[in-house]
């Protein structure tokens, strides 16, 4: 039985608190905490950390506290809180910037076509808060999948601990490459060193082929991992140095 740490039994309590609150209270926060594109007029600054606390059902939240529990404790007892809390929230938030990046990228790729048809920034605005248009100028200028895209990319925000739980994911590879690793959806035991990049390489593929079920921010998940690996590669070549 793996033991609970310390850091990772906060975070799953301050997890549960988020999750839970609202729904006792029929609060909806996610226009506050969770990550917004920055053109959409939800977005703040705070929220490439808070986003990491919110998540979108009670199979989301139990998944990535399991994650965080099951592939957090052995490197929080091998690191400490301190070090394991400044790798979690460092791998959470690179993930959000990553997940905006590529986003960002997307979306300005349809936003030039708005420009090009002779709309100004307002009315594009306007016209991605209502979700439709009938603005002659748009006509033959843009596909309904552009549209229905760049629609999607303003008002979906990104929620939940998963960026940072694949930064953890790629830690503990790392540091126990050897480790026999079995999920529901794949119960063969397969050694750490080749499971996680077969994770990785499956949302690298969603991500980019947009095969994915359900809306998944598979480069959120992509992103936690490489800031993930660059810390913990760093600490692991480093570490006798100090």
């Amino acid at each position: 039985m793996i033991r609970l740490t310390g850091a990772i039994k906060h975070l799953i309590i301050i997890n549960a608190i988020m999750f839970f609150t609202p729904l006792f209270l029929k609060m909806d926060l996610t226009n506050i905490f969770a990550l917004h594109l920055p053109e959409n007029n939800h977005f703040g600054i705070w929220q490439y950390l808070t986003h990491i606390f919110m998540h979108g059902s009670a199979t989301h939240i139990l998944f990535n506290m399991y994650g965080l529990w099951a592939f957090g404790s052995p490197l929080e007892q091998m690191w400490g809180k301190n070090k394991f809390l400044f790798f979690y929230f460092s791998a959470g938030i690179g993930a959000g910037l990553i997940y905006t990046f590529v986003n960002y990228y997307q979306f300005n790729g349809i936003y030039e076509i708005f420009v090009n048809a002779g709309l100004d920034q307002n009315e594009i605005i306007s016209i991605l808060e209502s979700g439709r248009t009938t603005d002659t100028r748009l006509t033959g200028a843009i596909t309904q999948e552009q549209f229905s895209e760049i629609v999607n990319l303003y008002h979906t925000p990104a929620v939940g601990a998963s960026g940072a739980i694949y930064g953890v994911l790629v830690a503990f590879g790392l540091a126990f490459p050897n480790a026999k690793l079995a999920m529901i959806f794949f119960p063969v035991p397969i050694a750490a060193k080749f499971f996680i990049p077969g994770m990785i390489l499956l949302d690298l593929f969603f991500g980019v082929t947009k095969y994915s079920v359900g809306n998944i921010a598979h480069f959120a998940h992509i992103g936690g991992a490489l800031i993930g690996f660059i810390i913990a590669w760093y600490w692991k070549r480093n570490q006798f140095k100090f």
